[in-house]
């Protein structure tokens, strides 16, 4: 499977719920429409609920791998401006 390319990236791995949502929705604000962010996450409550709550704002989720070292990385793409 190709990797996905993205425009940017945040690690969220040293925050905590909810800011974890937060420092994700301020990273994707600063793309443009149909740019991919890359976001960091730690196991557990984030994996949980940045997905949804991206997902609920209407940007595309377009795959969350799993790190194997206790994170997940999460490919949002940018929808609407």
């Amino acid at each position: 499977m190709s990797e996905i390319k993205f425009d940017d990236t945040v690690d969220i791995t040293d925050v905590v719920c909810p800011v974890t949502f937060v420092k994700a929705k301020v990273a994707l604000e600063e793309l443009d429409e149909g740019q991919i962010l890359s976001i960091r996450m730690n196991d557990g409550e984030p994996v949980q609920n940045v997905p949804r709550s991206i997902k609920e704002e209407g940007h595309q989720i377009l795959k969350l791998d799993d790190n194997e070292d206790g994170t997940y990385t999460l490919y949002v793409k940018k929808v609407g401006d």
